[in-house]
């Protein structure tokens, strides 16, 4: 069983390694759009506050993924160890593919829809109630964000304009776009951490705290190396964003995916992001929005839980006819 449990950790690295490469973008995509900060400045930014939330509040959504889904740690070890395996394997297929294509896909989605997928094939108890909860929370979390976006961005333009002297607006908004995209990256972190490490800590590979910064560490490697490419799409694709939309979209989405992350419950940073940016946009009107590039983002999101679950149940049926488990 070493070997495999040497695998599940790779491949726990691999799904890090996607996710920072894929969600990076959640964070600070919509400073780099609004030419508030650089790419490379970015980049610095979310790979600090991205692992201090995986690190210091990480453990939530840790256990939803690990024991919440498929009781992983209640079944007999080796075929928790083989549902592991195949679980992260699954996810960082699907991810890696997404971030290919450069669409901003949940990486959540991915790694629930995989353990959900080896729980079938294997004949375990899945959660249906949990899968359920957390369907749901899935289809507010971009709703929410619009919502919440639409609400900041009016309430931050009459403040502004109404009470902050001109010569005072430029400098204090790109402080707070800066201030608020390291608040999303803290809560991207803090949610999406658990995508890469839930099944190690379910099955025992690594202790929460330990499986937490090891996630961390993936996470930010991912982000240095390929998370320019989505960034790139949400930064400047969805809308044309100015740098007071960009504090509305981060600052909204942040709140929203910090209170799903309390209760433990792991959602899309990229739908909060991308419903935030929405709904700011909306302030200016529908034409303002790049609806091509939503449409394909919507299709990508549909199809993320329901692809990575028919990979992980294939693959798993294969591995079931060379191993007795």
């Amino acid at each position: 069983m070493l070997l495999v449990a040497s695998l599940i950790l790779l491949m726990g690295l691999v799904v890090g390694w996607s996710i920072g490469a894929n969600d990076a973008a959640n964070s600070l995509g919509a400073a780099v759009g609004s030419k508030v900060l650089t790419l490379r400045q970015a980049i610095v930014l979310i790979v600090i506050f991205g692992f201090l939330g995986a690190y210091l509040q990480g453990a939530h959504v840790t256990k939803t993924i690990g024991r919440g889904i498929v009781p992983l740690d209640q079944m007999d070890r080796q075929v928790a160890m083989y549902m592991a395996l195949v679980a992260t394997f699954a996810a960082c297929v699907w991810v890696a593919l997404a971030t290919y294509w450069k669409m901003p896909i949940s990486t959540s989605h991915s790694i629930v829809g995989a353990v959900a997928g080896t729980g079938l094939a294997v004949g375990a108890p899945v959660k249906y109630r949990m899968l359920l909860d957390i369907f749901a929370c899935w289809v507010f979390t971009p709703i929410g964000a619009a919502i919440l976006g639409y609400i900041f961005f009016r309430i931050l333009q009459n403040v502004f304009y109404r009470f902050i002297p001109r010569r005072l607006i430029k400098s204090l908004v790109f402080f707070l776009v800066i201030a608020s995209g390291c608040y999303v990256a803290y809560t991207w972190g803090a949610n999406d951490v658990a995508n890469s490490v839930g099944v190690i800590s379910g099955v025992g590979v690594l202790s929460p705290k330990m499986s937490v910064a090891f996630g961390g560490l993936a996470i930010v490697l991912g982000i240095m190396t390929w998370g320019y490419k989505v960034i790139e799409t949400v930064g400047s694709e969805i809308t044309r964003l100015l740098p007071i939309m960009a504090l509305s979209a981060q600052l909204a989405s942040a709140v929203n995916v910090h209170l799903y992350t309390i209760f433990g419950v792991p959602v899309s940073t990229s739908h909060s992001i991308v419903g935030a940016i929405c709904g700011v946009g909306l302030v200016r009107g529908m034409k303002v929005l790049n609806f091509r590039i939503m449409k394909d983002m919507i299709l990508c999101w549909m199809a993320t839980p329901f692809i990575s679950g028919v990979i992980s149940y294939g693959v798993l049926k294969i591995v079931k006819t060379f191993v007795r488990i």
